[in-house]
């Protein structure tokens, strides 16, 4: 991946309050297991990363939104494209980070994902 690639985020809607996204969409939960999972945006359209999403049993989402591979790099987060369980899936590495320091992480891609703005929604 590029520095520019994109990185494509699904939105679940409890993650949108007042029309805005939440820092929680890149915030990983437990069982991400620290490691947050993204679509390739050069191997996907958010259009389509969308339908593939919600046709995913239990996967709900109102929209994508991105940051790039330079954002997470501007984070010191690593973005591995493992292609499982689907070519496309890539995800951003937060393993070994502090709660804190994943929501302050979580905080800045959310803003540079805000300032792209929505790339789909439903």
């Amino acid at each position: 991946m590029k520095p520019e690639t994109l990185l494509l985020r699904q939105v679940h809607p409890s993650f949108v309050q007042n029309g805005q996204i939440t820092s929680q969409v890149f915030r990983p939960t437990p069982k991400d297991e620290d490691k947050l999972s993204v679509y390739n945006g050069d191997m996907i359209t958010p259009a389509d990363s969308f339908a593939h999403f919600i046709n995913t049993p239990n996967c709900q989402s109102v929209g994508v939104v991105a940051i790039t591979c330079n954002d997470c790099k501007n984070q010191s987060l690593d973005v591995i494209a493992d292609g499982k369980p689907f070519p496309e899936h890539a995800y951003i590495d937060f393993s070994g980070l502090e709660k804190n320091a994943i929501e302050k992480k979580a905080k800045i891609m959310k803003r540079c994902a805000q300032d792209r703005g929505w790339l789909f929604q439903a």
